[in-house]
């Protein structure tokens, strides 16, 4: 009996067979999420795939979780937890936020697996913090008690975007007359970028050029696009600025890590932005934010990782 584990984000869904005694995931597959019309499509296919029948799963999931439906924010599907128990024939099913796992996978990474941004030094048993932009904004935290690891839930990217500069105070100003309130999200995210980009540029009387972040990052890298340039500029500003808010919100002196799939796109320019000065800019706490490291993960798949780390210990393994 094999046991799964599953990260299913906005855009794409990864499938691994866990190895519950030494952590090892195989058979890795990894699927559009808009080839499937529902989560339980992609899972019968998947099992079907493999040489014996699934036991145990994990899945870490892009949403808020409350109860036996769950319903994705930033993808049409929804499910009940407990049907889909029953319809698979699974013996225990584990379903948890995305950066539950990817908190859960952060005492594992290896060196290589990340990129440290800044000064700053990890201290034992420090609380330490993750988030990440791409399709959303995820954020969590971990803690270790009595030999286990336990993550802190949250919807911390719904919080309230908070400026810092006019031009990001003019920015905010241009969105809300949009949306009404404008979260952490909705400028920490694939879609953020494009809303930072298309403030930009409407505030300044420019041409939309853009609609896609893809597009944004390839014209602001290449430098082809000012607009587009100083909208990466900003974009790394005000995730400084998050990353130092969820720092202090519980003394991470752990350590704050980044995820998500849009920051690895642009690692050297990240490297030379003013994120970190802007993640220690926090006035008369500034020392504190100084002593605390920052990391970029650059290891594929850490919600994975992190889910057989939740299925391992909910399993005793």
């Amino acid at each position: 009996m094999l046991s799964v584990v599953v990260d299913l984000g906005g855009t794409n869904i990864r499938l691994a067979v866990c190895e519950l005694i030494t952590g090892e995931l195989t058979q890795l597959k990894t699927f559009p999420c808009a080839e499937f019309t529902s989560l339980e499509d992609v899972l019968v296919q998947y099992f079907e795939s493999l040489d014996e029948d699934v036991s145990h799963l994990c899945i870490a999931i892009a949403s808020a979780l409350d109860g036996d439906y769950v319903a994705m924010l930033n993808l049409h599907w929804a499910f009940s937890i407990r049907a889909l128990k029953q319809k698979l024939c699974l013996t225990s099913f584990y379903v948890i936020n995305d950066y539950t796992a990817i908190s859960l996978a952060l005492p594992f990474l290896l060196p290589s697996d990340k990129i440290k941004i800044g000064g700053g030094e990890v201290q034992p048993n420090g609380v330490t913090a993750v988030f990440g932009p791409g399709t959303g904004l995820g954020v969590s935290h971990i803690i270790h008690i009595a030999d286990k690891w336990i993550s802190l839930e949250g919807e911390g990217g719904h919080v309230s975007f908070t400026p810092n500069t006019q031009e990001q105070s003019d920015i905010l100003a241009h969105l809300q007359a949009k949306f009404g309130h404008v979260s952490a999200e909705r400028v920490l995210s694939g879609q953020g970028l494009v809303n930072i980009y298309q403030s930009l540029s409407e505030l300044s009387d420019s041409p939309i050029q853009f609609d896609h972040p893809k597009n944004i990052l390839q014209a602001g890298l290449a430098n082809e696009c000012p607009i587009a340039r100083k909208s990466l500029d900003i974009f790394c500003q005000v995730m400084g600025s998050f990353a130092g808010n969820i720092a202090l919100n519980l003394n991470c002196t752990g350590g704050v890590y980044i995820a998500g799939g849009i920051v690895p796109r642009f690692i050297s320019f990240f490297e030379q932005s003013a994120f970190r000065r802007y993640f220690e800019e926090k006035g008369r706490v500034k020392g504190m934010l100084k002593k605390i490291p920052t990391f970029l993960i650059t290891k594929d798949n850490p919600g994975l990782l992190g889910a057989s780390v939740y299925l391992r210990q909910a399993l005793g393994s």
